[in-house]
């Protein structure tokens, strides 16, 4: 009895798949475009790759992926719009190089938010998924992701808040560069790619950026100074073309659903975040260079002077008609829920 029973579950399984199979057999194929910024040797390429042809294989081939890296389908700041105009079908986007565009998503990018880069990932893809669909209504989000929090770094040793004064700094994102102008600082907008020749070029003199990628993109050949605190970090989404996607299939819908998942935005950003962590190390073991911690007293400092931007992010939140409390308080207790905090 118990034989026959599992057989005909096993045999009810298999006629599922069988069904879905013949589904995707008969479906129109789709070729995706995915448009990164970051170049093929960044971790994020790879894990990328990876997602894609596990999606192609999941739909038996009738979804065709092609990973464009190093800004070859358009730049950095573009890729929302690349993503919403159809451009590419994928797009890999910082919301934080658009100032004031998407402020829900600015929570995660206030200084002293996220302590780890992998918790972190999971607490902002769980908050955000709630949101994202008012925010970036005119795209479908796939997951959103953190890098592992990223320093300040460059030619001057910043202990304190008020050593920004007068100072150019590349910020990594809106609130950052928020914080260098309520500090007295300058502001120098430059994408991750055009950052070391803003620096070598004197138009900057300080950088927000994540450790690893400092090796990455060879800014670390034009600084000395690197602040050992875990003061921001950027937040990301990979962003698909509503025309793309509403022309699948259903069939072909659930296999790019299924990796659309708390899941895989983690295969995806885990290798990156480790990938920073371990930059710190090679930082700090570098000759030449002066990796500095901050005294209790002094991270304190830091943590008053940038207070201000939580009640200024509060503002542009409540502008939009959205309750900045309420996505305050589901911020913090995702962050609680996977101890991603500092």
């Amino acid at each position: 009895m118990l034989q026959r029973k599992l057989a005909q579950m096993c045999a009810g399984a298999l006629a599922v798949i069988a069904v879905h199979s013949s589904a995707l057999a008969q479906d129109k194929v789709v070729n995706l475009k995915i448009s990164l910024w970051v170049p093929p040797a960044h971790p994020l390429v790879a894990a990328t790759q990876a997602w894609a042809d596990d999606i192609d294989k999941a739909s038996g081939g009738t979804i065709k992926s092609i990973v464009f890296p190093s800004e070859q389908l358009g730049k950095a700041f573009d890729h929302y719009d690349m993503a919403r105009d159809g451009i590419a079908d994928v797009t890999y986007v910082s919301p934080g190089y658009q100032p004031g565009r998407f402020p829900i998503a600015a929570a995660g990018q206030l200084p002293f938010t996220f302590g780890d880069g992998k918790k972190g990932t999971l607490a902002f893809d769980e908050w955000y998924r709630k949101y994202a669909p008012t925010e970036m209504k005119d795209t479908k989000v796939c997951f959103g992701f953190i890098y592992d929090p990223g320093a300040l770094h460059g030619k001057k040793k910043i202990v304190l808040p008020t050593d920004l004064a007068g100072v150019k700094v590349r910020p990594a994102q809106s609130s950052i560069a928020e914080m260098v102008r309520l500090l007295g600082g300058t502001n120098v907008q430059a994408s991750a790619p055009e950052s070391r020749d803003a620096i070598e070029r004197g138009v900057a003199d300080e950088i927000t950026f994540p450790w690893g990628s400092m090796f990455l993109f060879g800014i670390e050949k034009v600084v000395k100074y690197h602040m050992d605190v875990p003061l921001y970090t950027a937040v990301f989404t990979y962003n698909v073309n509503l025309k793309t996607y509403n022309s699948m299939s259903a069939a072909q819908k659930k296999v790019f659903d299924d990796h659309c998942t708390p899941e895989w935005a983690a295969k995806v950003a885990d290798p990156w975040a480790d990938f920073e962590a371990a930059g710190r190390v090679k930082m700090k073991a570098l000759a030449g260079h002066d990796v500095y911690k901050l005294t209790d007293d002094q991270l304190s400092q830091w943590k008053a002077a940038t207070e201000s931007l939580r009640s200024n992010w509060a503002e542009a939140v409540k502008a939009t008609g959205a309750d900045p409390a309420q996505i305050a308080a589901d911020l913090q207790a995702a962050i609680k829920k996977y101890d991603a905090g500092l």
